[in-house]
């Protein structure tokens, strides 16, 4: 029997912000620096590379913690709001697995090794989870004061579904074309070469960025455009900011575990582009015909899930290419 909400939610907000701070402590490694800063141990030079075994227990662990959240929304709210979390992780998670092949055409152009995609990614975390906070504060106040914005936001999800079905494939970002790197020149000039770790270097006393700050740059103003799309879709499954932002930053924590886990795989994922065209074409559809026709949280759960299996299984069983057919 769930507790009342409206007492329980202030509850379950300082619940979540606890989870999200230690898990962000743990992220960042700040549990080892204190233990290194008490033990008076000299902190190591070389950067934390996670190997393929690790990225697989992390992604794990941190599906297993969203898991976990679910059940005590469940014993708290009740069987819907536990579905309509569930749909908007499931959701998120999907849509944010195509963010990942950007994370990689960046490195990849910026020549960023392995060793040093791990701190770019920490801090892009971070700052995306403060962005998506707000602009889903935002969404939701719109939807809430203008009804009108669920036709809005319905053909937004159409209109990035057509760009993608257009959209051709990008191998690699022109630098000094890109929106990012030259609103990032008009506050420092831009230094092509890696210093170690470093986000920012003096030369001739005038502070540079590097590829590091560079990287996070594009990526932060991409996970922007991200959350564009995927915001909107949440809030077809549900208006409930509680909801709608746990479900999104569950998702988020996990994405550098993810990336690194199937970082070295993605060409596998030969449906995955047609999968979250086919869900944002449906998401879209939901929110236009939602005052003629509501779908239900759970129809639309299995329905997702449905997709997703689809592209996997798809994807598993079809035969790589021959490098004479590439």
């Amino acid at each position: 029997m769930p507790i009342e909400s409206g007492v329980i939610t202030l509850e379950l907000w300082a619940l979540f912000f606890v989870i999200l701070s230690v898990t962000i402590a743990i992220d960042l490694g700040l549990f080892d620096k204190i233990k290194r800063k008490l033990s008076k141990t000299q902190p190591t030079e070389t950067e934390h590379v996670m190997s393929g075994k690790e990225a697989l227990g992390w992604t794990l662990t941190w599906i297993s913690l969203a898991g976990v959240f679910a059940v005590v929304i469940y014993f708290a709210l009740g069987n819907d709001k536990m579905i309509e979390f569930v749909t908007g992780y499931a959701l998120e998670k999907s849509l944010s697995v195509d963010n990942m092949f950007v994370f990689l055409l960046v490195f990849t152009t910026l020549g960023i090794p392995h060793k040093y995609q791990h701190r770019v990614l920490s801090f892009g975390i971070l700052s995306a989870i403060a962005m998506r906070i707000a602009l889903i504060l935002v969404g939701a106040s719109l939807l809430e004061n203008f009804h009108w914005m669920i036709y809005i936001f319905g053909g937004l999800l159409w209109y990035t579904s057509i760009r993608m079905i257009i959209q051709k494939e990008e191998k690699k970002i022109e630098l000094e074309k890109n929106i990012a790197v030259r609103f990032l020149k008009k506050f420092m000039p831009v230094n092509l070469s890696l210093v170690g770790n470093k986000f920012i270097v003096p030369i001739n006393g005038i502070m540079h960025a590097t590829p590091l700050l560079v990287a996070l740059a594009i990526i932060e103003l991409t996970d922007l455009v991200f959350a564009m799309d995927s915001i909107p879709a949440v809030l077809a499954i549900t208006r409930d900011p509680f909801i709608v932002i746990t479900s999104n930053v569950f998702a988020i924590l996990g994405l550098r575990a993810l990336y690194f886990l199937i970082g070295g795989m993605m060409e596998r994922f030969h449906y995955l582009k047609p999968g979250l065209i086919v869900l944002l074409l449906f998401i879209g559809t939901k929110m236009i015909i939602s005052e003629f026709y509501p779908i239900p949280t759970v129809t639309s759960l299995i329905i997702v899930f449905v997709i997703l299996a689809t592209v996997i299984v798809g994807s598993l069983l079809k035969k790589p290419k021959t490098p004479k057919q590439e």
